[in-house]
């Protein structure tokens, strides 16, 4: 007689041959206390059960902070030419910071307006940035901008093969199709800009994009990080 409890904790259907292609991992709740309870505050993972080290949350979501950095005066609305001087920041060229800037506001604005009135400086509004959520993404932040543990570790369970917690950008092209709902044409094209961009912002010199980058950028202290880097860079060269 099949043990029917061992049953329902199976992760793999041998008719879905998909579920043995991208495997989860069974053991989160050894490192972690409830790796499937949103977080709303932290991005924690089975290494960082507290979330990152000495960033400040300021009482808000991880969605919240993951776009703060952009918000150059810290009045929770991000204008263009804030997100432009953001990408200026962490790196980026004249060109593509502009084309970043177009792309970010053109998108973003208007779903987190507090009115139904466009407005001509396409500001993006923190306090919405929920709104701004779009399809066929990791599902990693949930519908209000919480953090939700289980996801970024499935993200790697399943589509990190060569290098465990990396991932090479096949493999993160892979995962953006795996993830990809039907008919969401702007989820498409907005989740593979946004991995793209990362992959080129976190990249090791190898060509990985490491977990713990992902996460740090959920939260938004990659962003912080990479432009003290850049920053220290600039003055070695003066």
């Amino acid at each position: 007689m099949p043990d029917m409890a061992s049953e329902a904790m199976l992760t793999v259907a041998d008719k879905a041959p998909v579920t043995s292609e991208r495997k989860l991992r069974t053991d989160l709740d050894n490192n972690l206390l409830k790796p499937y309870m949103a977080r709303a505050m932290t991005a924690s993972d089975t290494d960082n059960p507290n979330g990152t080290s000495g960033h400040k949350h300021h009482n808000a979501s991880v969605l919240q902070q993951h776009v703060a950095f952009f918000d150059q005066d810290d009045n929770g609305i991000i204008f263009p030419w804030e997100t432009y001087k953001g990408f200026r920041d962490l790196g980026f060229n004249v060109v593509a910071s502009f084309l970043f800037m177009v792309l970010v506001h053109g998108a973003m604005s208007y779903v987190t307006l507090p009115t139904w009135l466009p407005s001509p400086f396409f500001p993006i509004y923190i306090e919405n940035i929920h709104k701004a959520k779009h399809g066929s993404d990791s599902a990693t932040y949930d519908t209000e901008g919480r953090f939700i543990p289980t996801n970024i570790e499935n993200i790697f369970s399943k589509y990190a093969r060569t290098v465990p917690d990396k991932l090479t950008f096949k493999e993160l092209w892979h995962m953006t199709e795996a993830t990809r709902n039907a008919f969401d044409f702007f989820g498409w094209i907005a989740s593979k800009l946004e991995w793209g961009v990362l992959y080129l912002l976190a990249k090791d010199s190898d060509g990985y994009l490491s977990k713990e980058s992902v996460r740090r950028c959920f939260d938004g202290s990659l962003f912080e990080y990479c432009a003290k880097m850049q920053k220290d860079d600039m003055k070695k060269m003066e």
